[in-house]
């Protein structure tokens, strides 16, 4: 059968009607006509593959990668990358429309990177399959939790990508290459790291490896033997250290490599820049920077002479922050604080409901800088009180979440939806981030 695809889901997925009822195909693009066959159904959807492009959309364009389609780390290099960009924003404006009842007066410019090659942060799998030659590094298959037999990536720095087949090679000739599960890669401006994660120590043969290795591709290993927090430097000891930079604010961000930061530096720069557009920090003024992390956006406002207080969940990352902040020479007017800002009553504090008395005794905040993972800040917004900020920047990973917080800050808190737009921070997934501008 051939169906019309009518658009695309959160997936990349085409999304085509047969009787009213929902059809998700694998490979289908807006505007094509696709022959598919289904592998799941469903009483109101079913989930199917395209067999044939009947009629091809004029934004397809052949995936340069010889792994899309088996890897399940993009879902959209079929789509020319401007036409991806703009399902985002359907995707962003469908979402605050049909959850949260609201438009923005004013859709901000999408924000674009480098197409190719902008992954500087990426957790790979290992598995050994002696069928496919011994090792695999890569990212899972897609619907799948094997390894996909990976010999490059597109999306991963050029250098990097190139390691992937001396890896294969260097684990496999490890005396533990099968408890060695996954590789961690984070590149800075001055080094790159490569975080092993073993679970069982290396015999000194292995260390011997791993510092020919290291050397001979300009890398630092570190080993991980259980969570995040145990990973250490292996060798060099003498690299230099982790960071990226900020340059219009004159801020460099050090950070350990299993620590979360963007992935995407070019676009992050972007990013910064926009927020600090839409919050226009000023001297005198304070702001609050809540799920700060590292300071990304924090140091970037008080290096506009604005105080702010960064509160943050982990305090690791808040120590992190704290650190930044010295090296960078902002620890004047940057504060950091540890709070769960999932419970209601700390959310209070920072929501202008007690007049700040909890958050160091500075009173109610100017402004918000919002900057949530996936589950959004729905218990932050419903602690904003009359003397809340008179302006929200909210930094977004999850339209759905970010649609049901501003329909709680619309229609319930008063603001306006003044602004909002995408960030491709992740060219050929399907991922949408994007920025919101709430004022009074």
């Amino acid at each position: 059968m051939s169906v019309l695809i009518e658009s695309l889901d959160r997936e990349g997925r085409g999304i085509a009607r047969v009787e009213g009822k929902a059809i998700f195909i694998d490979g289908g693009l807006p505007g094509e006509r696709v022959s598919y066959v289904t592998y799941k159904k469903k009483p109101n959807y079913e989930m199917a593959s395209a067999t044939a492009i009947d009629k091809p959309s004029g934004a397809r364009v052949v995936p340069p990668c010889p792994h899309f389609g088996i890897c399940g780390g993009c879902s959209m290099q079929h789509l020319e990358p401007r036409s991806q960009v703009a399902v985002k924003q359907r995707v962003l404006e469908d979402n605050l429309w049909h959850i949260g009842k609201v438009r923005p007066e004013v859709v901000l410019t999408p924000i674009y990177g480098q197409t190719w090659g902008y992954r500087h942060r990426a957790r790979m799998s290992v598995r050994m399959v002696l069928k496919k030659g011994g090792a695999l590094v890569g990212f899972h298959e897609r619907k799948s939790s094997f390894v996909a037999d990976m010999t490059s990536c597109e999306v991963l720095p050029r250098s990097i990508s190139d390691l992937i087949v001396p890896l294969r090679t260097l684990i496999a000739g490890l005396s533990l290459p099968t408890r060695q599960p996954q590789n961690e890669i984070a590149v800075g401006e001055a080094v790159t790291e490569l975080v092993l994660r073993i679970l069982d120590p290396l015999s000194p043969l292995d260390e011997e490896l791993l510092r020919n290795f290291a050397t001979r591709h300009g890398i630092q290993f570190w080993l991980q033997t259980k969570g995040p927090d145990t990973a250490v430097p292996f060798f060099p000891q003498d690299a230099p250290p982790l960071y990226y930079s900020l340059p219009e604010f004159g801020v460099q961000i050090r950070f350990r490599p299993t620590d979360f930061t963007q992935v995407n530096h070019q676009v992050n720069r972007i990013l910064v820049r926009r927020a600090m557009a839409l919050l226009d920090p000023r001297p005198g003024e304070r702001i609050a920077d809540l799920f700060c992390g590292m300071g990304n956006f924090s140091l970037p406002i008080a290096s506009r002479g604005a105080e702010v207080l960064g509160v943050e969940g982990n305090a690791e990352l808040v120590r992190r922050a704290e650190g930044n902040a010295r090296e960078n020479g902002l620890d004047g007017r940057a504060r950091f604080q540890v709070a769960n800002l999932f419970d209601a009553v700390n959310c209070a504090v920072f929501g202008g409901n007690d007049n700040g008395a909890n958050a160091g005794g500075r009173g109610a905040f100017d402004k918000l800088l919002i900057d949530p993972p996936r589950d959004g800040a729905v218990e932050l917004v419903k602690a904003l009180g009359e003397s809340g900020p008179g302006r929200i920047v909210y930094v977004s990973c999850d339209p759905a979440t970010l649609a049901r917080d501003a329909e709680v800050l619309v229609h319930v808190k008063g603001y306006r939806l003044s602004a909002a737009g995408v960030i491709n921070m992740f060219p050929h997934t399907s991922h949408v981030e994007s920025m919101a501008l709430f004022e009074k």
